[in-house]
């Protein structure tokens, strides 16, 4: 591992680099905060993706695609006379040291849980901090890890079950007004209902400590390993997967999952 000075010293080598390519290469030069938007976007899929499989390679990599966007916006930030990365840097340190009182004040805490409620009481003291508790949700972010942060948000003031297990009384109701919203063929109603039986089932997971957006990934992949065990057994035998019976389909599913490492 690198010493401090190493690390200051590769953190300076890339902020040049940043200054020579602003300068030098024409397509850098032409980037806006605007421009990077939907690539910083993609990084940051990308380094979930890294994070899910598990290859530090994989994820060092990410994390410097991603670093190189945030050293980028604040040279463009720089070039325009709004800030810089050591204001950036700044910033954000004191913004860690002032939402940590029980590390760098006299204040006391119990567990991980108290921390998080003070951290969100004490972004809505801030100056420019959220004056709600959920308007610091991002307004883009993907419905289910937003669903997730907003009742993790609502949970530090108090609203959540008083009893985890009382939240599966929820998922029945909201699973119940799915089912006659589909006998009324109601569309509308039906998308409103699903949302709401999802929200639930999001809450769930949340109070029984699952990531649900981890737990659904980890489904998508384990399913596409068996679609595709059984698309490649279907192209050796030389008949289309769409020829199959439902009958035929399932023996091969039920074969797939044999096949497969994790259940």
């Amino acid at each position: 591992m690198n010493t401090k000075e190493e690390k200051l010293a590769a953190l300076g080598r890339l902020l040049d680099i940043m200054d020579e390519l602003r300068e030098k290469c024409p397509w850098d030069r032409e980037q806006t905060m605007l421009s990077l938007r939907n690539a910083t976007i993609e990084e940051c899929f990308e380094l979930m993706d890294a994070i899910v499989g598990g290859d530090p390679l994989y994820i060092k990599k990410e994390l410097g695609d991603l670093l190189l966007h945030v050293v980028f916006y604040s040279k463009i930030a720089q070039d325009e006379g709004m800030f810089d990365i050591g204001d950036v840097a700044t910033a954000l340190s004191e913004k860690l040291i002032y939402r940590h009182p029980h590390v760098y004040d006299a204040e006391a805490v119990k567990n991980a849980g108290e921390v998080v409620q003070n951290w969100e009481a004490l972004k809505q003291k801030e100056k420019d901090g959220n004056k709600t508790i959920l308007s610091g949700v991002p307004k883009g972010m993907p419905a289910l890890p937003k669903a997730c942060r907003i009742q993790q948000k609502v949970s530090t003031a108090g609203f959540d079950w008083p009893e985890r297990s009382e939240v599966w009384d929820k998922v029945a109701e909201e699973t119940a007004e799915v089912q006659a919203e589909i006998d009324r063929k109601d569309t509308d109603r039906l998308e409103a209902e699903f949302g709401d039986l999802l929200f639930s089932v999001v809450n769930a997971a949340r109070l029984y400590g699952v990531n649900p957006d981890l737990a659904l990934e980890r489904t998508n992949r384990k399913f596409i390993r068996r679609f595709g065990y059984m698309e490649q057994q279907t192209i050796k035998q030389g008949v289309p997967l769409q020829s199959l019976t439902p009958e035929q389909l399932e023996t091969l599913w039920q074969e797939a999952k044999t096949h497969d490492d994790e259940d």
